[in-house]
């Protein structure tokens, strides 16, 4: 069985040695040694300002709504993961919803403005599959209109734009340390932002409030995360540059096998070390997705419609068109990607794919340049 994804382990040895240290200081949780040892490494690793260390990536998104005290609406993307629009429905706020670039898979910036109302407090934007967003056009919109920013990008460790890490920019930044991430604390994520006062004020939010041991200076929850948890991240650490590499291998094999396929990919921002964390196809029908996703089930391989349906179409928010998401929503398949993923499994998964020579039957689309970061040029075909 090949599975869409799986979790990247640590030498048995080297977590076991870091959790008896734990044993032998019985200090399980609030803020022990390896918490703040995980925060400051990280910083370094990813040269960030200010990083907090959370429970999940979905704390850290309602912690960075209440923390802006944003209110009424947030402009948002409808292609993402369902944690990014619950968070804001959760916190009070109402989602509003605007399509997607049909290349990029991001939340197009040409009709954000259209959806600006007189309730609108902030955009929340996913860097999609860790494509960041156009940052630049996001943050003249947010300044015109006076809004605050967040960023998702849960899939993002390791992905720099324009020579920095991706978690910089905008108000705030969070991401996922979930165990199906390419660096991951099996579960736990983190917040990031260049504001150390805001920082001060998430620091004391994400510990019920404390401020110190006797008084509460604010409205908090229980966001901290733990020691187990911080032991994996740190033996995990260790590996990350070998984690990027092979995963830009895979990625790369990918692109060479299947680029006569007859299917689209994401395009990536110019500027953009990519972390190639998730391998996207977009086949040019749905019928045509699902007849391949069915080739490869039947050989016991496992992909993902990530993401499917359109948030837009969830039962608790106000629903309404975005043509450009619900087509590729309708069309794209993840295709298997993890550290262990072998280049045989990888060529089975791309002769399935090709066997039946009915699907490499033309398109409407236009021969194109894929920028692999850290590779030559890849030919292939984009969907228009």
């Amino acid at each position: 069985m090949i599975p869409v994804t799986k979790p990247f382990f640590p030498t048995e040895k080297e977590f076991t040695s870091m959790v008896r240290s734990i044993w032998e200081r019985q200090w399980l949780t609030n803020n022990g040694p390896l918490v703040n040892t995980l925060e400051l490494q990280l910083k370094d690793y990813l040269e960030v300002k200010h990083l907090l260390f959370v429970t999940n990536g979905t704390i850290a998104l309602q912690l960075a709504i209440k923390a802006l005290e944003l209110t009424g609406e947030i402009i948002t993307t409808p292609f993402t993961f369902v944690a990014t629009t619950s968070s804001i429905v959760w916190q009070g706020c109402t989602p509003v919803f605007v399509d997607i670039d049909p290349n990029t898979f991001n939340i197009d910036p040409s009709k954000i403005e259209a959806a600006i109302t007189l309730r609108t407090s902030a955009i929340l934007a996913t860097h999609v599959y860790g494509n960041p967003c156009d940052v630049e056009a996001i943050e003249a919109i947010a300044n015109k209109h006076n809004l605050k920013v967040i960023y998702d990008a849960a899939h993002c460790f390791g992905t720099k734009y324009k020579g920095k890490s991706i978690f910089e920019y905008g108000d705030i930044t969070t991401t996922s340390f979930h165990a199906t991430k390419l660096f991951h604390t099996v579960e736990g994520g983190a917040i990031f932002t260049g504001d150390a006062e805001l920082t001060r004020k998430m620091a004391v939010m994400r510990n019920f409030g404390y401020s110190d041991t006797d008084t509460f200076s604010e409205l908090g929850i229980n966001a901290k995360n733990c020691e187990l948890h911080a032991a994996m991240g740190l033996c995990n650490l260790k590996y990350i540059g070998a984690i990027l590499t092979k995963r830009r291998e895979l990625y790369l094999s990918y692109l060479t096998r299947l680029a006569h396929l007859g299917v689209g990919f994401q395009a990536i921002q110019p500027g953009t070390l990519y972390n190639h964390a998730y391998f996207p196809v977009l086949f040019d029908t749905e019928e045509t997705m699902l007849k391949a996703k069915k080739k490869l089930e039947l050989e016991q391989i496992y992909c993902r419609r990530y993401f499917y349906p359109p948030l837009s179409e969830l039962p608790y928010v106000d629903q309404k068109s975005v043509p450009v998401c619900e087509s590729i929503a309708s069309r794209i398949l993840c295709l298997p990607l993890y550290h262990t993923l072998s280049v045989s499994e990888l060529d089975i998964i791309c002769r399935i794919l090709l066997r039946d020579k009915k699907q490499k039957r033309a398109v409407k689309a236009e021969v194109a340049e894929i920028q692999v970061p850290g590779f030559n040029t890849v030919p292939a075909r984009l969907l228009n």
